[in-house]
């Protein structure tokens, strides 16, 4: 009798299950289902961005679904490369391509392998190789040549190396700036990127050899060369941009230097204004007037030490600087300078660049937060009227730069306020930034974000998913069966016991 009970037992759990299973089965099988995208693999891209004073490699990476058609790029990586910018290897074969090596390694082990292939490569180099190629076009094609062949040889997808226009570093450095304080796109609680319906901001680059302002305007641009049209996140954008080559830092110092030779009339020793009283120092004429910035004089030896001593005279200082700026003869309804029609600024700005290391320094050295057109001009005279001693207990670990903080000064002076045309009013409009978030601005994340609307977009993996609407039906079927079986089993359970008399 046992036996046979047991036999029983088995049989209505056996049954039950088998019964349950099926329901299941069937149900899988009826009730309705859908995609469900797997989460996508990330695209890369490198960028090297060859500066007139450095070479800095950036790796990007995006979802390779791309949401409204362009990627949600973020840094992955960084690398700046030892050594001068690509520009100061002209005439020494190999240095550019050597100077890249150390970063393109890098690049080999951050990316994931499987990736390589996909990953596109591109340089474009700026304002110093813009200078290389007035002055000396034949050196500056085969340092490019050079550095083209080198990346060649990686595994990645070489889309070329190239001199960016000025217009295309302007526009760049405002795309980046803008993605970065997410004026095109939020992502939203809903978990959709969204348009956050804020303006843009304008972008202000004061790089070593050149200086760009970018905005977005709805005013009529007269010259057609300062428009340009981007497409980003389904959105249209219409902006000006203008850059201005031998406007950089580093070459404002050296046509500086040039003036005050021929206004002085002596290419041996001359008075600088803009340097510290009592401050003497010396630079080979070579050094000056080796650029395209600066006319050589006729009777020019280039080996000639130019001796130099320093006045601190805040006011010939600011003379001087403004005579490197020609505000005469406008053909526009408006200029900002030589020649150079700009709209009326309009909105907020961002300040990068050497705008952000002059701000601080000033700030830092002063003591004065500057927040208007006044503070900019008063903190620029406390620096041009300090010692060399002065400034270099008030801000440590600058020696070799502090000696050309008050020329500086004075041009950031004049070509924000005189040349770009910001007043009390707008001044305080600009946010000198280093950075935006934690990724530092430049033109060469804007790059990569128009690159990556150009890209294909991958196809996502999709797997089978029952829709929220049949969960509820399943768990209420599951806990159904659940109870059911439960009861079988009681019910044998209580049959065994009576059978052996319990």
């Amino acid at each position: 009798m046992a036996s046979m009970g047991n036999q029983q037992q088995c049989q209505i759990i056996t049954a039950t299950a088998a019964l349950f299973l099926a329901i299941c089965g069937i149900l899988l099988l009826v009730v309705p289902t859908e995609d469900v995208k797997e989460p996508p693999e990330f695209m890369y891209g490198i960028v090297l961005d060859a500066g007139s004073s450095h070479t800095a490699m950036f790796i990007y990476k995006w979802p390779a679904d791309k949401p409204n058609g362009t990627g949600i790029v973020s840094q992955h990586s960084e690398c700046h490369a030892k050594g001068g910018g690509i520009s100061s290897y002209a005439g020494n074969r190999g240095g550019a391509a050597r100077s890249l090596e150390e970063c393109m390694e890098q690049a080999m082990q951050k990316i994931p392998k499987s990736r390589h292939k996909l990953t596109p490569l591109y340089l474009g180099a700026t304002a110093g190789m813009r200078l290389l190629n007035i002055s000396k076009p034949k050196e500056s094609g085969e340092v490019l040549k050079e550095v083209g062949d080198k990346l060649k040889t990686y595994p990645f997808s070489f889309k070329g190396s190239s001199i960016l226009s000025g217009q295309e570093e302007g526009a760049y450095g405002w795309v980046t700036v803008n993605y970065l304080l997410e004026n095109y796109i939020k992502y939203g609680f809903v978990g959709k990127w969204l348009s956050p319906g804020r303006d843009t901001v304008g972008a202000l680059d004061f790089g070593g050899a050149s200086t760009q302002i970018t905005f977005e305007t709805k005013q009529m641009v007269e010259n057609k060369d300062n428009l340009m049209k981007l497409r980003l996140y389904g959105r249209d954008y219409q902006i000006y941009t203008q850059s201005f080559l031998c406007y950089g830092r580093d070459q404002v110092l050296l046509r500086l230097l040039a003036l005050l030779m021929e206004t002085q009339g002596s290419y041996r020793s001359i008075v600088h204004p803009c340097y510290p009283a009592g401050h003497s120092d010396s630079i080979k004429l070579m050094t000056v007037f080796g650029t395209p910035c600066n006319e050589r004089p006729p009777l020019y030896e280039p080996d000639v030490e130019l001796q130099i001593k320093g006045t601190g005279n805040y006011d010939q200082c600011l003379g001087n600087v403004s005579h490197l700026f020609s505000f005469n003869n406008c053909s526009y309804s408006r200029c900002s300078f030589d020649k150079v029609f700009q709209p009326n600024i309009t909105g907020n700005f961002m300040a990068f660049s050497a705008f952000f290391y002059t701000h601080s320094f000033l700030q830092e050295a002063t003591g004065i937060s500057i927040k208007s057109p006044e503070h900019l001009e008063n903190a620029a005279r406390v620096v041009c009227n300090m010692s060399f001693q002065e400034m270099n207990n008030k801000v440590k670990n600058q020696e070799s730069r502090l000696k050309d903080y008050c020329a500086v000064s004075a041009f950031v002076q004049v070509l924000l306020l005189r040349g770009y045309g910001f007043d009390y009013l707008s001044f305080p409009h600009i946010s000198f930034q280093k950075k935006a978030g934690d990724t530092s601005v430049g033109w060469s994340l804007g790059y990569m974000l128009n690159l990556s609307n150009l890209l294909p977009a991958e196809d996502v993996l999709l797997k089978k998913s029952l829709r929220s609407s049949a969960w509820g039906a399943l768990i209420t079927l599951f806990c159904f069966l659940l109870i059911m079986a439960l009861y079988f089993l009681l019910r044998a359970i209580r049959k065994k016991g009576t059978d052996n008399g319990i």
